[in-house]
């Protein structure tokens, strides 16, 4: 079996969550603040990547970071293009951690318009999908947000997400598709189902073969998603914590059979640049751990 044959298998078959570690440009000195590393660490932009790559090398080096509960991780560009102890980052994850790389491609966030954030056009895609592929990276991740419960909107979402998902899908990587909706959005229920529908619609459209992710906030409804998760189109169904502290991510995640984490924040919550290893392995497993077993209902 190939590599991604096997990557494939794992994401199908074991138990375990993705960890996202793929804050970029925009959110890196934030989670970089709550891990208790102020902007004075560094000079210039190439500096910060430095510095969150020491956190991220931290995170995926620990003895409790391992395939044994990660399924998978999702890097930005810049940490794809770094190593960890030698080995390139994504080689590193699976040979050493047996997680499955995955890759953020999106370039953030449009304005606000018709109640969504599209995706910024994504200029040298199909480049960086090569690259990708050449460093052993298995699929991809890409962020829009539904902020109002708006059809017209929520209807262009889906319709982006999936055009940019069959040109990964060409290139021979699984998309994740990542449809967030915000989970302050006035209607959020209202929301969820016109997004549900979407999906629904444009998954029975796939072609033999063409598989994808979908990554979305967790529903107000216990199990809303369940015709997703069962969808012979899709290969899993994970969730993003959204804003909402770890304890309450896992607590609503508990309560969605088959959908499993793909937390950031909630992951590195109480992880702080100034503990000694073993403070900072055992807040690690904790947390590895607490989501790790919200994953497994």
């Amino acid at each position: 079996m190939s590599n991604f044959e096997q990557q494939l298998e794992k994401i199908k078959s074991e138990p375990g969550f993705i960890a996202a570690l793929d804050q970029s440009g925009g959110s890196t000195p934030k989670a970089l603040g709550l891990y208790g590393v102020t902007e004075d660490a560094w000079s210039d932009e190439e500096g910060m990547y430095t510095v969150v790559h020491q956190m991220r090398t931290r995170i995926v080096t620990s003895p409790s970071f391992t395939g044994k509960r990660i399924m998978a991780a999702i890097l930005f560009e810049n940490t794809m293009d770094r190593d960890i102890e030698g080995k390139s980052s994504a080689d590193y994850l699976w040979e050493v951690k047996n997680v499955v790389p995955v890759l953020k491609v999106d370039q953030g966030l449009a304005e606000e318009k018709n109640g969504v954030q599209m995706m910024k056009p994504i200029p040298g895609l199909d480049a960086l999908l090569k690259k990708a592929k050449s460093k052993g990276i298995f699929g991809t991740k890409m962020r829009s947000v539904v902020k109002q419960s708006n059809p017209s909107g929520i209807s262009e979402i889906v319709k982006q997400q999936f055009e940019i998902g069959l040109q990964i899908v060409a290139a021979g990587l699984v998309p994740i598709l990542e449809p967030e909706v915000d989970i302050h959005c006035p209607d959020k229920k209202g929301a969820e189902v016109l997004l549900k529908a979407g999906i629904l619609e444009n998954l029975n459209k796939l072609a033999e073969g063409q598989l994808v992710m979908l990554k979305l906030t967790l529903p107000e409804e216990d199990n809303f998603y369940k015709d997703c998760i069962d969808h012979p189109k899709v290969l899993k169904v994970v969730a993003l914590s959204g804003g909402y502290s770890r304890e309450v991510a896992n607590a609503k995640l508990a309560k969605n059979n088959g959908m499993v984490a793909s937390f950031s924040r909630a992951l590195a919550e109480g992880l702080s640049a100034q503990q000694s290893d073993e403070e900072f392995n055992k807040t690690l497993d904790t947390s590895i751990e607490a989501i790790f077993q919200a994953s497994i209902t």
